[in-house]
């Protein structure tokens, strides 16, 4: 018997047999499954290009090899979307969107693997730029195509775009509040208790999944070592407004390199982007890929923020001015290195970078205040992580995502608890 006829023949059965909401369940924890292996293939690619290429590295002096890895990552993937793809699969979350408002739910099936290999490709070569967007989009092609392909109703098409990004954040964040709450508040999916149950079985599947595979650390380790004070509530607003002008400051910024990418021809655009992004990364590494480790170093604490200016001309400068000096240029220019990595043709989205920026904006605004004196003291770890779910909010309009998923993507480890009573 040919497998279209026993196709056919299953779906007879399941019409008769099985409700269309039961069977959406059904659907929803395999898609939970398969965007949780998606997002592990596509940060162990990242992995594996990033040490592959740096890992003989020396930390005391500056390496020109940076100069030559983004160039080459932007320009493979480039001519892999370009000759390959032969289809625009940047700008992820605008792609859903549109598919959602067109109540049609349909994104083409190469759209399931495709960024992921892109995006690996930019990311790992030292693309300055974030792997959400493209997993995100490989997540909500993965329910749909799962969807049609087992011929559910328009309606359930539509809750298994939402479902595919919800399992895609919790996957590679293994955070299910911070999955479902990006679905609700970015890609507007009305909450209805119809699409909630789908959303909790994706979400927490992909988490589950996620945790097998990765172990059950956390992508960003954190520890609370300051007990809560009322007194510091003035310097958290305070820092809420600065964050709010970086977001300003970084939808606008992208906004016009993106129009000036544009208007150029697509091997001026290449030419011109990797020259920004790898003069930018050899003069601050820390622009190098996601930027996750300089997240990992602000987050521990003491001195290790010194080790973010190896590779570079600020290197064994011991002086306090010399490492803000350092980290503010890292704020200015990380967002020209994002906008020449996606306008010169790589792959990647800007949710990483609003995350970078903001533990980076959160660090130097504290340290800059106690390095001054004249306050009480600002516990940098605490602050760096505030400042990431202010940029974040700020730029991707999206509050909840940004507290209550920053607070479940990382691991918090409450420490001297008989001053937090």
């Amino acid at each position: 018997m040919k497998f279209n006829e026993l196709l056919n023949r299953f779906f007879i059965w399941r019409a008769t047999h099985v409700k269309e909401h039961h069977f959406l369940l059904v659907i929803c924890f395999l898609v939970g499954i398969l965007t949780a292996l998606a997002a592990y293939a596509l940060k162990s690619a990242i992995h594996f290009f990033q040490v592959f290429l740096t890992n003989n590295f020396s930390q005391e002096s500056m390496n020109f090899s940076y100069l030559l890895f983004p160039i080459v990552g932007i320009l493979i993937a480039g001519l892999y979307v370009r000759y390959v793809v032969k289809d625009d699969i940047s700008h992820g979350v605008t792609k859903i969107l549109f598919a959602i408002s067109q109540r049609k739910s349909r994104i083409k099936p190469h759209n399931t693997y495709t960024s992921l290999i892109a995006s690996s490709i930019t990311i790992g070569f030292g693309g300055s730029v974030g792997a959400e967007a493209p997993i995100v989009l490989t997540g909500s092609a993965i329910g749909s195509n799962l969807g049609s392909f087992f011929r559910l109703e328009q309606r359930s098409l539509m809750i298994l775009v939402g479902c595919g990004a919800a399992g895609a954040i919790a996957g590679i964040f293994k955070a299910p509040i911070a999955g479902i709450l990006f679905v609700i508040e970015v890609l507007l999916l009305d909450l209805t208790m119809s699409s909630i149950l789908p959303l909790l079985v994706t979400a927490v599947t992909a988490t589950t999944v996620s945790y097998i595979l990765n172990g059950m650390e956390a992508m960003f380790a954190f520890s609370q070592v300051e007990p809560f004070q009322l007194d510091r509530i003035p310097f958290v607003i305070l820092l809420g407004i600065v964050c709010g002008f970086l977001s300003l400051y970084v939808v606008r910024s992208m906004s016009w390199c993106e129009g000036k990418f544009a208007k150029l021809p697509p091997w001026k655009r290449f030419i011109l982007g990797g020259s920004m992004l790898s003069v930018l990364i050899f003069l601050f590494p820390p622009l190098y890929g996601e930027g996750y480790n300089t997240i990992n170093t602000l987050l521990a604490g003491g001195d290790q923020f010194q080790s973010l200016t190896n590779e570079s001309l600020f290197y064994n400068i011991e002086s306090h001015w010399a490492i803000v000096l350092f980290l503010a240029l890292v704020i200015l220019f990380k967002v020209f290195a994002t906008s020449a990595t996606n306008g010169g043709g790589g792959t990647g989205g800007v949710f990483a970078p609003t995350l970078f920026l903001g533990c980076i904006v959160g660090f130097v605004f504290s340290y800059t205040l106690n390095q001054l004196g004249y306050t009480i003291y600002l516990p940098q770890e605490n602050f760096a992580l505030m400042g990431m779910a202010g940029v974040m909010t700020g730029v991707m309009h999206a509050p909840l995502t940004g507290c209550l998923g920053g607070f479940v993507w990382h691991h918090t480890d409450f420490r001297e608890t008989q001053h937090l009573r």
